[in-house]
């Protein structure tokens, strides 16, 4: 039971190390208004403040994930990102560019499978404080 233990949390931090930097990488392209993203940010429709505020809460999300024991605002920064991706999906769609939408379907495949073993990894040390 201890190697599987070992295996999810060897999976979930490698997922979640993954997704920090995505979203680092994405936060800061927003807040310093990077060239290749920030135009197209521009296009779909977003007002400047937005993409900067979208840029700082990445980067919130980011460090809360990274985190131990912050049960609770880990679950609101996976809430923020996942609806981050389905809008990032969305806006994709809007101005006809795929490459964003596959982009946001495999970064929303790994931050649900990150979450799903989030909870896991959570059951499992609830279940051993119980036990000791």
């Amino acid at each position: 039971m201890k190697t599987k233990n070992k295996k999810i949390a060897y999976l979930y931090w490698s997922l979640l190390i993954l997704l920090a930097v995505f979203f680092a990488i994405s936060g800061f392209m927003e807040i310093t208004k990077n060239p290749s993203t920030y135009p197209k940010t521009l296009r779909m429709g977003y007002p400047p403040y937005f993409i900067l505020t979208l840029g700082i809460t990445k980067i919130a999300g980011v460090i809360a994930l990274l985190i131990p024991n912050l049960k609770r605002l880990k679950e609101w920064a996976f809430a923020g990102f996942t609806f981050d991706v389905i809008f990032a999906f969305i806006s994709g769609r809007a101005i006809n560019s795929n490459a964003d939408c596959i982009k946001s379907a495999i970064v929303f495949c790994i931050l649900i499978l990150t979450y799903f073993l989030f909870l896991k990894k959570g059951s499992f040390q609830e279940a051993s404080t119980v036990a000791a």
